[in-house]
């Protein structure tokens, strides 16, 4: 359920060309072309202004984004564990689904991660912090603590189901490609005799969030199934606030990840037009 890094900046440190090199040159020193001069200059200066300014914002998002998946464990449940496996049990009824349903913990994390060949992918579930829908195993869990979060992954194993929520599914293992693919993109498109930033310099940042777009949508429809499912068999309104937020505070994860993955697309763009 929790989003992948979206800190996908390749980048560890950045330089810029402060200087041309003809300015160590006397006999073509800048102060014999002022104007060409101050416009490098004034350049590199936004250009630093803007690497800073998308530093602090992407480390900002990671402050974010860890703060809603803290809320979001910590939050409490909506129901109880039986309702949670009654509402589980009429989604997989009703949907027609081939999915086996496990609550993890640190007592059983061990059977299931032999059983499934999952290595220690279930550590973070066994603690509260994560839980995932695998198609290929078809298997959904979630942690024994936090049982209302398989509704979520049920409602991506119904998403799989069809053929165009499969594709905004999948989409998600392409999406982390995003700033490579623009800065290839920008090379074949750019021109550096004309001095004209390109389509891809001017919007990579929103290029960058529309690569991650496909998956937010098909996160918020995989909460807006368990919360429907929910709604359909428990009635509890009080409850199925609780569970709504949960899943805000889960798809807000996501939307800070898409986020990120903008500035990173931008970064990325930028150091590049600036070598």
């Amino acid at each position: 359920m929790n989003p992948i890094s979206y800190n996908y900046t390749p980048y560890s440190s950045y330089s810029y060309p402060y200087y041309s090199g003809r300015g160590l040159d006397v006999q073509n020193s800048y102060y014999e072309q002022p104007k060409e001069s101050d416009s490098t200059s004034e350049q590199a200066a936004k250009t630093i202004g803007l690497a800073g300014l998308l530093q602090l914002l992407s480390v900002a998002l990671q402050k974010g984004s860890s703060i809603l998946s803290s809320k979001l464990a910590a939050g409490k449940e909506f129901t109880t564990p039986e309702n949670v496996q009654r509402v589980a049990d009429d989604m997989v009824s009703k949907n027609r689904l081939n999915v086996h349903i496990g609550y993890i913990d640190e007592l059983n994390k061990a059977e299931y991660a032999s059983r499934y060949g999952l290595g220690k992918s279930l550590d973070p579930v066994a603690k509260g912090q994560n839980a995932f829908f695998a198609d290929k195993l078809r298997l959904a869990v979630a942690p024994k603590s936090k049982p209302s979060l398989i509704l979520h992954e049920l409602g991506h194993a119904i998403n799989a189901k069809g053929k165009f929520t499969k594709l905004l599914q999948n989409s998600r293992r392409y999406a982390g490609y995003a700033p490579m693919a623009l800065l290839f993109a920008n090379g074949i498109l750019s021109n550096k005799n004309d001095g004209k930033k390109t389509f891809i310099e001017r919007n990579a940042g929103i290029l960058g969030f529309c690569a991650f777009l496909p998956t937010i949508i098909e996160e918020g429809l995989a909460s807006f199934r368990g919360v429907k499912a929910a709604k359909k068999v428990l009635n509890n309104p009080a409850g199925l606030k609780i569970l709504k937020k949960n899943y805000a505070l889960a798809l807000g994860t996501y939307i800070l990840a898409g986020i990120g993955l903008g500035v990173a697309s931008k970064q990325t763009v930028l150091l590049d037009g600036k070598n």
